[in-house]
């Protein structure tokens, strides 16, 4: 028992020190709130953040306003995901880290097999640029196919005589806006429904003047695929303009004969090398197996997928790969004890994200079976061909809780929690003003109003009901709290408003879904942690919501809406608590 804590404390030492490389140094602890602002990164800005607060967002180097820890340079295409931690080249020197990739193994005759084939675009990475504004195209930024456009980056201006007609009314509706200010918002609206953003609209109230010309943002990354529109064009109110073509991840498809496919499954590992650079190996998985095979050339297509954030492969690309087969049979998967953290009866490992310019690691909860030898017998949550982590999972483990990610720490404690029955949600009710709870109630009702967009499935609307929640969200006075209720709401209205604001930038109601379920969780903490201002809510919940793993929502009325899946399944769902 002696020689286990000394093991984790060192490791807990060795833990801060990568931390120190990986999230910067520290410095005075500071409490400046005018400093806590989300910035929207444009082309070509630099935007700093805290790697404990990513929502510290900066234009300039400093200091973090909450804990004084030096700010880092937010990286373009760096992971957001709560499972990966990415540590720094230097970090993992330091540390050591060691990997082995598991279950390599050959089919029973020991072949292997040869493959040709090429590089193809996502599919699933194009979009269509479209405009949301009426008008003519008075200037291209973006003029010749095979541009990169970034998100947010300017593409065209535009003169829409349908928005000076609508900025006029509003100019109009302000000067009666004593007699009549349903007049004014409804001026606005009818703004805010052309995509005009609320600093625009402010700024063209408080100017009193028409702005003739408008600049249409990119709403997406990529390469120009198309290009619809000419300088002089007349363009209808969500007509494309150009078509694009994400190429941060590529496709990359092989040509397997039909006498091969009984050998090839989905998961087995492939290695691939191509003329334009011979010496990068490529290391990728099958995806899926085309159920179709060619007439003319007895061969069905294997898709694998490969991250290529620094544009290596290109669409067409001629490419040789080798397909290395997982263990099939009586073979059974293991992976070595040291790669394995305990904490109790499902068990922690860290795998190495593949073909990643920066070091990730994501955390896996794996179900292990028994002792072999040396290793484990793995019964669920790693796959063969996977690089684990096989020395310094202490260190990553570590860091990872450093940086407020999922980690072996972070689940003890909420076992722990769990096993007590205390709560995860603190209660703040009791020192809450009635004027804070006022506002949380009518920023609930706006979540409301979103709701039932989802359960109406209208993305449009769900946009609309978005910038109406921030809208909310932004007249929450957070000075009302004091002490620690101030932090726990300073949290949360971050993550409702970075989710908000997906849903608002988004047109798949899917994706605004995913987003939704993470608004939920939000909201409801912050019900629970506030109070509804008198108003009896329900929290719902959809046990087959995002492939059967559940989610929550809110409702005013007790019969079950269900805002994930709609009129697919309505009713689906029960009520798992009520709030009063």
């Amino acid at each position: 028992m002696k020689n286990t804590i000394i093991i984790a404390v060192i490791a807990a030492v060795l833990g801060l020190g990568v931390g120190y490389l990986v999230f910067g140094g520290n410095a005075q602890a500071s409490h400046d709130h005018s400093a806590m602002t989300t910035e929207t990164k444009t082309a070509g800005e630099e935007i700093w953040t805290c790697s404990m607060h990513p929502q510290i967002r900066q234009p300039e180097f400093g200091d973090c306003p909450i804990c004084g820890m030096d700010l880092i340079l937010l990286e373009e295409g760096g992971s957001d995901n709560p499972l990966v931690l990415e540590m720094t080249e230097s970090a993992v020197k330091l540390a050591n880290i060691q990997t082995t990739v598991i279950g390599q193994k050959t089919d029973a005759t020991g072949k292997t097999f040869r493959l040709t084939g090429k590089v193809q675009a996502d599919e699933r990475q194009s979009s269509s640029q479209v405009t949301h504004i009426p008008g003519r195209i008075e200037k291209l930024y973006v003029t010749f196919t095979g541009e990169q456009v970034n998100k947010g980056q300017k593409l065209a201006t535009i003169y829409s005589p349908d928005l000076i007609t609508a900025q006029r009314e509003l100019l109009e509706a302000v000067k009666l806006q004593d007699i009549n200010p349903g007049l004014v918002e409804a001026a606005r609206n009818k703004l805010r429904y052309l995509k005009i953003g609320e600093q625009t609209i402010k700024s063209i109230e408080e100017r009193g003047t028409v702005q003739e010309n408008f600049t249409i943002f990119a709403d997406e990354t990529g390469v120009v695929t198309t290009k619809r529109v000419s300088v002089g064009d007349y363009i209808r109110q969500g007509e494309p303009l150009f078509g694009l073509m994400n190429l941060s991840k590529v496709w990359v498809l092989f040509d397997a004969y039909e006498e091969d496919l009984a050998a090839i499954s989905i998961g087995d590992r492939i290695e691939f090398t191509t003329p334009s650079a011979p010496n990068k190996v490529f290391k990728t998985t099958v995806t899926f197996i085309d159920p179709i095979i060619n007439a003319a050339t007895r061969t069905a297509a294997v898709r694998t997928e490969v991250n290529n954030r620094r544009g290596l492969l290109k669409p067409e690309m001629l490419v040789t790969g080798t397909l290395q087969k997982t263990a099939k049979g009586k073979s059974e998967l293991s992976v070595p004890k040291s790669a394995v953290l305990w904490t109790g009866k499902r068990s922690v490992a860290y795998v190495k994200v593949p073909d990643t310019e920066i070091p990730s690691f994501e955390f896996k909860e794996v179900e292990l079976g028994e002792s072999v030898g040396s290793s484990y017998r793995v019964l669920s949550g790693l796959e063969a061909g996977q690089e684990v982590v096989t020395y310094g999972s202490f260190t990553i483990d570590a860091a990872a809780q450093l940086n407020n990610q999922a980690s072996m720490m972070n689940r003890n404690v909420e076992i722990k929690k769990e096993v007590q029955g205390v709560e995860a949600t603190p209660d703040f009710k009791a020192e809450t003003p009635a004027k804070f709870q006022k506002q949380i109630a009518d920023l609930t009702e706006q979540y409301l109003v979103l709701k039932d967009a989802f359960v109406e499935t209208n993305p449009i609307t769900a946009s609309t009901a978005a910038t109406a929640f921030q809208t909310s969200l932004s007249n929450v006075d957070m000075s009302l709290l004091k002490g620690e209720a101030h932090e726990y709401w300073m949290e949360k209205s971050s993550a409702l408003d970075a989710h908000s604001k997906k849903i608002v930038t988004s047109e798949d109601v899917e994706k605004q879904r995913e987003q939704f379920e993470f608004l939920s969780v939000s909201t409801i903490n912050a019900v629970e942690a506030f109070g509804t201002g008198g108003d009896v809510v329900y929290v719902q919940h959809c046990p087959m919501a995002f492939g059967n793993k559940g989610a929550d929502w809110l409702a005013k009325e007790e019969a079950v809406r269900n805002p994930y899946f709609g009129d697919k399944m309505m009713k689906c769902g029960l009520v798992k608590r009520v709030l009063e």
